[in-house]
């Protein structure tokens, strides 16, 4: 793990420092990338105001309002200083920018997966935490971790509908610089609890299986409980600087007020060369090592032993994928750009590379919907209640309950009806 920091942090500053070269002015420094390409300036700058039209461009000797940026008019859409907004300085964006912050991808489509991911997440979540808290317990390690995870996933849409308003208006943030910062340092928050809870979960799962009677005084709901904390205060802090740095700028060509889309690199511009690269590292590909490394176990180990019912191993192949297909469909993508821009894996970037960033943004929230398969393939009492619930339902509907529930009790025990619907 320190080989790999370390290796990160090394690239990263070779970068940097290969990256100043003074050329036509002593001033002259290149930029670590962030979305869409950052000029690291005093002034406020577009996240993709170095990218342009084409390959190449803002390359030339700069202007006096924006020095190293072309003045030309193609180039260029904005570049102003607004003296009514005291904290905005110079703000320039290139056309493609100014489309894609009015165009139907970031004001129509974003914001209805958005919608779509509060009317299935809300509701699934919420009966997941009631069937935790009042009818599973907090009895077991994996119950504590699960109803962690969709209080994470509760919290994570509670966020949303100010994204939705804020796309549905044309990129216009109108609820002031707190919470902004709020939102923003929420989305990568909840993304980062969201990867721990799932390896603890896949670690709890790991003794569970393979140490089964060694794990035993282990396991307990006290020190999962700890663990839980520790995980909330890990991806909190993380995401520290996004809560603490400003979030807001002002265009005013569009006369908008972005959130998150335009950055102040003034906060950043000390650390932002190792803060990614070292955040992705140590909360997504570490994480994700981990988890795969416990589930290929526990998979083996199943497969192996004799004693393993069908059941078992269903599920733990069943939960393998849903985990995998999360951390690699939902969160690889936001951190492999994370990555690459601040690594300078590309020498130029384009405006596309800034909107695939909020397309994976987007993407990362169906997680929020995902996660309930987690709780199902996680714990057999999970399934239990919920068929016996699809089932006091059917019966329900075909004016059959009675009948039903009197054969399942004379046919088979409590138990013997959970295995046979397990399997």
């Amino acid at each position: 793990m320190g080989g790999g920091v370390g290796l990160v942090l090394c690239i990263a500053l070779l970068r940097a420092v290969s990256a100043r070269n003074p050329g036509n002015s002593s001033k002259a420094v290149a930029p670590p990338r962030s979305f869409g390409g950052i000029i690291q300036l005093s002034e406020y700058i577009d996240l993709a105001l170095i990218e342009g039209e084409d390959s190449g461009q803002f390359s030339g000797s700069g202007s006096k309002d924006a020095p190293g940026i072309d003045s030309d008019e193609n180039k260029v859409m904005d570049s102003v200083k607004d003296s009514k907004k005291p904290n905005l300085h110079y703000v320039a964006i290139s056309k493609i920018t100014g489309q894609y912050l009015t165009g139907p991808w970031m004001t129509i489509f974003i914001p209805s997966i958005y919608t779509a991911v509060i009317a299935m997440s809300l509701p699934l979540n919420c009966l997941a935490i009631l069937l935790f808290l009042f009818k599973l317990k907090l009895k077991t390690p994996s119950v504590i971790f699960m109803v962690n995870l969709a209080i994470a996933d509760l919290l994570f849409v509670l966020l949303l509908p100010l994204k939705i308003s804020y796309h549905f208006s044309g990129n216009d943030w109108g609820f002031g610089s707190f919470t902004c910062r709020m939102v923003t340092g929420g989305f990568y928050a909840y993304m980062y609890c969201s990867v721990l809870l799932m390896m603890c979960i896949s670690v709890d799962r790991f003794f569970a299986v393979v140490y089964p009677i060694r794990s035993v005084s282990w396991r307990s709901p006290k020190r999962a409980s700890v663990l839980c904390i520790v995980m909330w205060v890990l991806a909190i802090t993380g995401a520290l600087p996004l809560f603490l740095s400003e979030q807001m700028v002002y265009i005013s060509k569009l006369n908008i007020t972005t959130c998150h889309d335009v950055l102040p690199l003034s906060t950043l511009q000390n650390h932002s060369l190792y803060y990614f690269p070292i955040l992705c590292t140590l909360f997504f590909v570490l994480p994700l090592i981990v988890t795969s490394i416990c589930y290929i176990s526990i998979i083996l180990t199943l497969s192996s032993s004799s004693l393993s019912t069908k059941c078992k191993k269903t599920r733990a192949i069943g939960l393998a994928v849903i985990v995998l297909f999360v951390f690699i469909v939902c969160f690889a993508p936001t951190n492999i750009l994370l990555l690459i821009h601040y690594l300078h894996f590309y020498h130029s970037a384009s405006d596309s590379m800034y909107f695939a960033y909020l397309l994976c943004l987007c993407i990362g929230s169906v997680s929020s919907c995902i996660d309930p398969l987690i709780y199902y393939y996680a714990s057999s009492l999970c399934q239990k209640h919920l068929q016996s619930l699809q089932c006091c339902g059917q019966a329900t509907e075909s004016g059959s309950s009675q009948t039903e529930c009197k054969n399942s009790k004379t046919g088979s025990s409590t138990d013997t009806v959970s295995q046979k619907l397990l399997i």
